[in-house]
Protein backbone atom coordinates (compact mmCIF):
# COMPACT_ATOMS: atom_id res chain seq x y z
CA UNK A 1 0.00 0.00 0.00
CA UNK A 2 1.12 3.56 -0.71
CA UNK A 3 1.04 5.56 2.52
CA UNK A 4 1.96 9.18 3.22
CA UNK A 5 1.64 11.20 6.43
CA UNK A 6 1.50 14.97 5.91
CA UNK A 7 1.51 17.79 8.47
CA UNK A 8 -0.02 21.26 8.76
CA UNK A 9 2.17 23.33 11.07
CA UNK A 10 -0.46 25.98 11.87
CA UNK A 11 -2.99 23.55 13.33
CA UNK A 12 -0.60 20.64 14.03
CA UNK A 13 -2.92 18.46 11.96
CA UNK A 14 -1.91 15.20 10.33
CA UNK A 15 -3.33 14.40 6.90
CA UNK A 16 -3.02 10.87 5.55
CA UNK A 17 -3.01 9.61 1.96
CA UNK A 18 -3.58 5.88 1.40
CA UNK A 19 -3.57 4.22 -2.02
CA UNK A 20 -3.75 0.84 -3.67
CA UNK A 21 -0.36 0.44 -5.35
CA UNK A 22 -1.91 -1.53 -8.23
CA UNK A 23 -5.00 0.42 -9.24
CA UNK A 24 -3.69 3.76 -7.84
CA UNK A 25 -7.12 4.37 -6.27
CA UNK A 26 -6.60 6.49 -3.15
CA UNK A 27 -8.27 8.09 -0.16
CA UNK A 28 -7.27 11.02 2.01
CA UNK A 29 -8.03 11.46 5.71
CA UNK A 30 -8.42 14.86 7.41
CA UNK A 31 -7.24 17.29 4.70
CA UNK A 32 -6.67 20.92 5.71
CA UNK A 33 -8.20 23.65 3.52
CA UNK A 34 -4.98 25.67 3.18
CA UNK A 35 -3.00 22.55 2.22
CA UNK A 36 -5.23 21.27 -0.59
CA UNK A 37 -2.81 22.30 -3.35
CA UNK A 38 0.04 20.54 -1.56
CA UNK A 39 -2.02 17.38 -1.17
CA UNK A 40 -3.15 17.43 -4.80
CA UNK A 41 0.41 17.95 -5.98
CA UNK A 42 1.49 14.75 -4.23
CA UNK A 43 -1.54 12.84 -5.45
CA UNK A 44 -0.80 13.92 -9.02
CA UNK A 45 2.93 13.22 -8.82
CA UNK A 46 2.25 9.69 -7.56
CA UNK A 47 -0.30 9.15 -10.33
CA UNK A 48 -3.16 8.50 -7.91
CA UNK A 49 -6.92 8.76 -8.45
CA UNK A 50 -8.65 10.19 -5.38
CA UNK A 51 -11.85 8.27 -4.62
CA UNK A 52 -12.80 9.38 -1.10
CA UNK A 53 -12.10 12.27 1.26
CA UNK A 54 -12.61 11.22 4.89
CA UNK A 55 -12.94 13.44 7.95
CA UNK A 56 -12.54 11.86 11.38
CA UNK A 57 -14.81 14.46 13.03
CA UNK A 58 -16.04 18.07 12.86
CA UNK A 59 -12.77 19.85 13.59
CA UNK A 60 -12.58 22.89 15.86
CA UNK A 61 -9.04 24.02 14.95
CA UNK A 62 -9.06 24.12 11.15
CA UNK A 63 -11.41 24.01 8.18
CA UNK A 64 -11.42 20.78 6.22
CA UNK A 65 -10.27 20.66 2.61
CA UNK A 66 -12.91 18.06 1.74
CA UNK A 67 -15.18 20.15 -0.49
CA UNK A 68 -12.30 21.73 -2.38
CA UNK A 69 -10.75 18.32 -3.06
CA UNK A 70 -14.10 17.04 -4.31
CA UNK A 71 -14.42 20.13 -6.51
CA UNK A 72 -11.00 19.49 -8.06
CA UNK A 73 -11.07 15.67 -8.35
CA UNK A 74 -14.72 14.52 -8.33
CA UNK A 75 -13.98 12.43 -5.23
CA UNK A 76 -16.66 11.64 -2.64
CA UNK A 77 -16.84 13.24 0.82
CA UNK A 78 -17.34 10.81 3.70
CA UNK A 79 -17.92 11.76 7.34
CA UNK A 80 -20.07 10.78 10.32
CA UNK A 81 -23.82 10.90 9.86
CA UNK A 82 -23.99 12.16 13.46
CA UNK A 83 -22.35 15.44 12.42
CA UNK A 84 -25.11 16.34 9.98
CA UNK A 85 -22.74 18.32 7.77
CA UNK A 86 -23.83 19.54 4.35
CA UNK A 87 -22.26 18.44 1.06
CA UNK A 88 -21.42 14.95 2.36
CA UNK A 89 -21.80 12.11 -0.15
CA UNK A 90 -21.34 9.15 2.21
CA UNK A 91 -22.89 9.45 5.69
CA UNK A 92 -20.83 7.07 7.81
CA UNK A 93 -21.88 5.10 10.86
CA UNK A 94 -20.36 2.41 13.05
CA UNK A 95 -19.28 -0.79 11.26
CA UNK A 96 -19.55 0.66 7.75
CA UNK A 97 -16.91 -0.56 5.31
CA UNK A 98 -15.45 1.40 2.40
CA UNK A 99 -13.23 -0.19 -0.25
CA UNK A 100 -10.52 1.46 -2.35
CA UNK A 101 -8.74 -0.85 -4.75
CA UNK A 102 -7.84 -4.06 -2.91
CA UNK A 103 -8.08 -2.45 0.54
CA UNK A 104 -10.99 -1.93 2.92
CA UNK A 105 -11.56 0.63 5.66
CA UNK A 106 -13.71 -0.30 8.63
CA UNK A 107 -15.52 2.59 10.31
CA UNK A 108 -15.66 2.56 14.10
CA UNK A 109 -17.69 5.17 15.96
CA UNK A 110 -15.57 6.68 18.75
CA UNK A 111 -17.63 9.57 20.19
CA UNK A 112 -16.62 11.43 23.32
CA UNK A 113 -14.30 14.15 22.05
CA UNK A 114 -17.25 15.15 19.88
CA UNK A 115 -20.40 13.20 19.14
CA UNK A 116 -19.34 12.62 15.54
CA UNK A 117 -15.86 11.13 15.98
CA UNK A 118 -14.85 8.15 13.87
CA UNK A 119 -11.80 5.88 13.82
CA UNK A 120 -10.82 4.31 10.50
CA UNK A 121 -9.26 0.82 10.65
CA UNK A 122 -7.32 -1.04 7.95
CA UNK A 123 -7.07 -4.55 9.33
CA UNK A 124 -4.93 -5.81 6.45
CA UNK A 125 -2.27 -3.23 7.23
CA UNK A 126 -2.68 -3.27 11.03
CA UNK A 127 -3.36 0.48 11.00
CA UNK A 128 -5.98 2.71 12.62
CA UNK A 129 -6.55 6.44 12.20
CA UNK A 130 -7.98 7.74 15.44
CA UNK A 131 -8.59 11.41 14.74
CA UNK A 132 -8.78 13.27 18.06
CA UNK A 133 -10.37 10.44 20.02
CA UNK A 134 -6.98 9.01 20.92
CA UNK A 135 -3.76 11.00 20.59
CA UNK A 136 -0.21 9.91 21.34
CA UNK A 137 -0.10 9.66 25.16
CA UNK A 138 -3.28 11.71 25.34
CA UNK A 139 -6.77 12.19 23.88
CA UNK A 140 -9.13 14.88 22.67
CA UNK A 141 -10.80 17.24 25.12
CA UNK A 142 -14.42 16.60 26.05
CA UNK A 143 -15.81 20.02 26.94
CA UNK A 144 -17.52 21.09 23.68
CA UNK A 145 -19.51 19.69 20.71
CA UNK A 146 -21.47 17.24 22.88
CA UNK A 147 -18.25 15.82 24.29
CA UNK A 148 -18.35 13.35 27.17
CA UNK A 149 -15.42 11.96 29.13
CA UNK A 150 -17.41 8.91 30.12
CA UNK A 151 -18.32 8.20 26.51
CA UNK A 152 -14.77 8.79 25.27
CA UNK A 153 -13.37 6.33 27.82
CA UNK A 154 -15.78 3.66 26.59
CA UNK A 155 -15.05 4.47 22.93
CA UNK A 156 -11.30 4.10 23.35
CA UNK A 157 -11.48 0.89 25.37
CA UNK A 158 -14.13 -0.79 23.22
CA UNK A 159 -13.22 0.43 19.74
CA UNK A 160 -9.48 1.14 19.80
CA UNK A 161 -7.91 -0.80 22.66
CA UNK A 162 -9.88 -3.83 21.46
CA UNK A 163 -7.63 -3.95 18.39
CA UNK A 164 -4.58 -6.24 18.51
CA UNK A 165 -1.63 -4.80 20.43
CA UNK A 166 0.57 -4.59 17.33
CA UNK A 167 -1.77 -2.27 15.42
CA UNK A 168 -0.17 1.09 14.62
CA UNK A 169 -2.23 4.15 15.58
CA UNK A 170 -2.13 7.44 13.67
CA UNK A 171 -3.70 10.45 15.42
CA UNK A 172 -5.30 13.59 14.05
CA UNK A 173 -2.77 15.86 15.77
CA UNK A 174 0.46 15.94 17.67
CA UNK A 175 2.09 18.95 19.29
CA UNK A 176 5.45 17.40 20.23
CA UNK A 177 6.82 16.03 16.96
CA UNK A 178 5.53 12.47 17.43
CA UNK A 179 4.07 10.70 14.39
CA UNK A 180 2.53 7.40 15.46
CA UNK A 181 2.07 4.98 18.31
CA UNK A 182 0.60 1.50 18.89
CA UNK A 183 -2.27 -0.07 20.77
CA UNK A 184 0.16 -1.73 23.17
CA UNK A 185 1.98 1.53 23.93
CA UNK A 186 -1.17 3.52 24.62
CA UNK A 187 -2.65 0.80 26.81
CA UNK A 188 0.43 0.98 28.98
CA UNK A 189 1.67 4.56 28.76
CA UNK A 190 -1.21 6.88 27.84
CA UNK A 191 -1.13 9.63 30.44
CA UNK A 192 -4.90 9.79 30.79
CA UNK A 193 -6.20 6.25 30.53
CA UNK A 194 -3.20 3.93 30.23
CA UNK A 195 -1.89 1.58 32.89
CA UNK A 196 -5.31 0.15 33.77
CA UNK A 197 -6.75 3.54 34.72
CA UNK A 198 -10.41 3.35 35.72
CA UNK A 199 -13.24 5.35 34.18
CA UNK A 200 -13.35 7.39 37.41
CA UNK A 201 -9.63 8.17 37.03
CA UNK A 202 -10.18 9.30 33.46
CA UNK A 203 -13.27 11.41 34.13
CA UNK A 204 -11.56 13.07 37.07
CA UNK A 205 -8.61 13.95 34.88
CA UNK A 206 -10.67 15.27 31.96
CA UNK A 207 -13.16 17.25 34.05
CA UNK A 208 -10.39 19.20 35.78
CA UNK A 209 -8.23 20.21 32.81
CA UNK A 210 -9.57 23.82 32.65
CA UNK A 211 -8.66 24.31 29.00
CA UNK A 212 -9.05 27.66 27.18
CA UNK A 213 -11.75 28.11 24.55
CA UNK A 214 -10.45 26.87 21.15
CA UNK A 215 -9.31 30.03 19.37
CA UNK A 216 -10.40 28.96 15.86
CA UNK A 217 -13.65 27.23 16.76
CA UNK A 218 -15.90 30.11 15.66
CA UNK A 219 -14.40 29.91 12.18
CA UNK A 220 -13.76 26.18 11.97
CA UNK A 221 -17.15 24.82 13.04
CA UNK A 222 -19.31 26.77 10.55
CA UNK A 223 -16.84 25.91 7.80
CA UNK A 224 -16.80 22.23 8.64
CA UNK A 225 -20.57 21.99 8.89
CA UNK A 226 -20.60 22.67 5.12
CA UNK A 227 -17.65 20.27 4.56
CA UNK A 228 -15.28 23.18 3.98
CA UNK A 229 -17.19 24.73 1.06
CA UNK A 230 -15.94 28.34 0.80
CA UNK A 231 -18.09 31.35 -0.01
CA UNK A 232 -15.70 32.01 -2.90
CA UNK A 233 -13.44 29.45 -4.57
CA UNK A 234 -9.76 30.40 -4.06
CA UNK A 235 -8.27 32.00 -7.16
CA UNK A 236 -5.97 29.89 -9.30
CA UNK A 237 -3.52 31.18 -11.94
CA UNK A 238 -5.48 31.86 -15.13
CA UNK A 239 -2.72 32.82 -17.56
CA UNK A 240 -1.71 29.16 -18.11
CA UNK A 241 -2.58 25.63 -16.92
CA UNK A 242 -0.19 26.03 -14.00
CA UNK A 243 0.42 23.09 -11.64
CA UNK A 244 1.94 23.20 -8.18
CA UNK A 245 4.56 20.53 -7.60
CA UNK A 246 4.84 18.71 -4.26
CA UNK A 247 8.13 20.59 -3.88
CA UNK A 248 6.14 23.84 -3.88
CA UNK A 249 7.08 25.08 -7.37
CA UNK A 250 4.56 26.35 -9.92
CA UNK A 251 5.18 24.76 -13.31
CA UNK A 252 3.80 24.50 -16.84
CA UNK A 253 4.25 21.83 -19.48
CA UNK A 254 6.84 22.29 -22.25
CA UNK A 255 4.16 21.66 -24.89
CA UNK A 256 1.97 24.49 -23.57
CA UNK A 257 4.93 26.89 -23.69
CA UNK A 258 5.90 25.79 -27.21
CA UNK A 259 2.38 26.55 -28.44
CA UNK A 260 2.16 29.89 -26.62
CA UNK A 261 5.58 31.45 -27.25
CA UNK A 262 4.01 34.82 -28.02
CA UNK A 263 2.18 34.85 -24.68
CA UNK A 264 5.16 34.49 -22.32
CA UNK A 265 8.68 35.64 -21.64
CA UNK A 266 11.09 32.69 -21.41
CA UNK A 267 13.93 33.15 -18.95
CA UNK A 268 16.77 30.71 -19.68
CA UNK A 269 18.98 30.46 -16.56
CA UNK A 270 21.59 28.06 -17.96
CA UNK A 271 25.25 28.98 -18.29
CA UNK A 272 26.36 30.59 -21.56
CA UNK A 273 28.18 27.50 -22.84
CA UNK A 274 24.97 25.45 -22.42
CA UNK A 275 22.94 28.01 -24.33
CA UNK A 276 25.33 27.71 -27.29
CA UNK A 277 24.23 24.10 -27.75
CA UNK A 278 20.45 24.63 -27.79
CA UNK A 279 18.17 27.59 -27.29
CA UNK A 280 14.43 28.23 -27.32
CA UNK A 281 13.46 30.95 -29.77
CA UNK A 282 13.11 34.36 -28.15
CA UNK A 283 14.39 33.33 -24.72
CA UNK A 284 16.05 35.86 -22.42
CA UNK A 285 19.33 34.37 -21.18
CA UNK A 286 20.56 35.16 -17.64
CA UNK A 287 22.59 32.56 -15.72
CA UNK A 288 20.97 31.63 -12.43
CA UNK A 289 23.71 33.21 -10.35
CA UNK A 290 23.02 36.59 -11.98
CA UNK A 291 19.20 36.60 -11.86
CA UNK A 292 18.88 38.48 -8.56
CA UNK A 293 21.24 41.23 -9.73
CA UNK A 294 19.57 41.58 -13.12
CA UNK A 295 15.90 41.51 -12.13
CA UNK A 296 15.33 44.96 -13.62
CA UNK A 297 16.40 43.72 -17.08
CA UNK A 298 13.77 40.98 -17.25
CA UNK A 299 10.65 42.01 -19.24
CA UNK A 300 7.52 41.87 -17.07
CA UNK A 301 4.84 42.73 -19.63
CA UNK A 302 4.04 39.02 -20.00
CA UNK A 303 4.03 36.05 -17.62
CA UNK A 304 7.53 34.61 -17.15
CA UNK A 305 8.43 30.94 -17.56
CA UNK A 306 11.86 29.84 -16.39
CA UNK A 307 14.03 27.25 -18.06
CA UNK A 308 17.22 25.21 -17.62
CA UNK A 309 18.56 21.77 -18.56
CA UNK A 310 16.41 19.67 -16.18
CA UNK A 311 14.08 22.20 -14.51
CA UNK A 312 15.93 22.14 -11.19
CA UNK A 313 17.91 25.38 -11.41
CA UNK A 314 15.00 27.17 -13.04
CA UNK A 315 12.78 26.10 -10.14
CA UNK A 316 15.01 28.20 -7.89
CA UNK A 317 14.66 31.06 -10.38
CA UNK A 318 10.88 30.90 -9.90
CA UNK A 319 11.40 31.32 -6.17
CA UNK A 320 13.69 34.32 -6.73
CA UNK A 321 11.18 35.99 -9.05
CA UNK A 322 8.27 35.31 -6.69
CA UNK A 323 10.17 36.86 -3.77
CA UNK A 324 10.80 39.96 -5.88
CA UNK A 325 7.04 40.49 -6.11
CA UNK A 326 6.25 38.94 -9.49
CA UNK A 327 3.16 36.72 -9.48
CA UNK A 328 2.68 35.29 -12.97
CA UNK A 329 5.75 33.06 -12.92
CA UNK A 330 6.20 29.31 -13.48
CA UNK A 331 8.89 26.78 -14.28
CA UNK A 332 8.98 24.79 -17.54
CA UNK A 333 8.55 21.26 -16.22
CA UNK A 334 11.52 19.06 -17.04
CA UNK A 335 13.53 21.81 -18.76
CA UNK A 336 15.43 21.23 -22.00
CA UNK A 337 15.47 17.47 -21.43
CA UNK A 338 11.67 17.32 -21.52
CA UNK A 339 11.58 19.84 -24.38
CA UNK A 340 13.80 17.60 -26.51
CA UNK A 341 12.01 14.40 -25.47
CA UNK A 342 8.79 15.90 -26.82
CA UNK A 343 10.53 16.98 -30.06
CA UNK A 344 9.55 20.59 -29.55
CA UNK A 345 11.23 23.23 -31.76
CA UNK A 346 14.20 25.35 -30.70
CA UNK A 347 16.58 27.69 -32.49
CA UNK A 348 19.65 25.42 -32.76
Amino acid sequence: MIFRQLFDAKSSTFTYILADEKSKVSVIIDPVFEQVNRDLALINELGLKLAYVFDTHCHADHVTGSWLLKHKTNSLIASAKAIGAENVDVQLKDNDKISFGQYEIEVRATPGHTDGCLTYVLHSQKMAFTGDALLIRGCGRCDFQQGSASQLFDSILQQIFSLPDDFSLYPGHDYSGRCSTSVAEEKQFNARLGGNASKQDFIGYMDNMKLPHPKYIDIALPGNLVSGKPEEIPQEPTWAPVELSYGGIYQVSPYWVATHLDKVTILDVRENEEVQQSKIKGAVTIPLGEVSAKLSTIPTDKPIVTFCRSGRRSALAVDILKKSGLTDVANIKGGMLAWQDQSLPYSF
